[in-house]
């Protein structure tokens, strides 16, 4: 009896519909077709052969790349959009702060430096006296 491994994670298998190409890969493929061969044709006369084919490749490019591109699940306008979250609309760095609630509670003098100064304070008059 043939014996076939079924994956557990059965979310990580995408539906293929036409050439085994999922859905995703079949619109950015007929998008960057639907771009570039008009290109070509219009510019083959203008630019040469060569010069239409070079920029019928550059415009093809980031669709055939938007297609292909998955990181960790994620396809390259998620990852592009966490990278600039990240890089420059977040702050750099994040200080940890804290709040305490407590405080009007404990009455003046009982925040954290006030606690620390106190500290030193009877660290400095045993070693004194």
């Amino acid at each position: 009896m043939p014996y076939v491994n079924v994956p557990n994670d059965l979310s990580k298998i995408k539906t293929k519909i036409a050439f085994n190409l999922t859905r995703r890969q079949l619109i950015c493929f007929g998008g960057a077709a639907a771009v570039g061969i008009p290109v070509y044709l219009l510019t083959r006369h203008a630019l040469g052969g060569t010069g239409a084919m070079f920029l019928m490749i550059a415009l093809m490019l980031p669709a055939f790349f938007m297609a292909m591109y998955e990181r960790d699940g994620l396809p390259f306008e998620k990852v592009a959009r966490n990278i600039i979250r990240a890089k420059f609309l977040r702050p750099g760095i994040r200080a940890y702060r804290t709040e305490n609630i407590y405080a009007p509670f404990a009455g003046p003098g009982a925040g954290k430096e006030d606690v620390i100064e106190k500290h030193k304070e009877e660290k400095r008059s045993r070693r004194q006296g």
